[in-house]
């Protein structure tokens, strides 16, 4: 499993998913916002399976697939 998540995608989707699980307790509270973890997940271990499927890599290192 290559990283294929880079770091200002990474600090987007802790952001974004941060965002959407405060929704769970402040705002319309309803349990829609606990798919925020989707995206603190993926942002933690770097790999994005969507990103695989599309043949997209943000990041900069040599884990670049071909």
């Amino acid at each position: 499993m290559n990283r294929n998540v880079g770091t200002f995608d990474r600090i987007l989707r802790v952001v974004v998913g941060a965002a959407l699980i405060a929704l769970v307790f402040v705002g319309p509270q309803t349990p829609w916002g606990w798919l925020g973890v989707i995206p603190l997940g993926t942002a933690f271990i770097g790999f994005c399976p969507a990103y695989r499927l599309l043949g997209i890599c943000t990041s900069a290192g040599k884990n670049k697939e071909a």
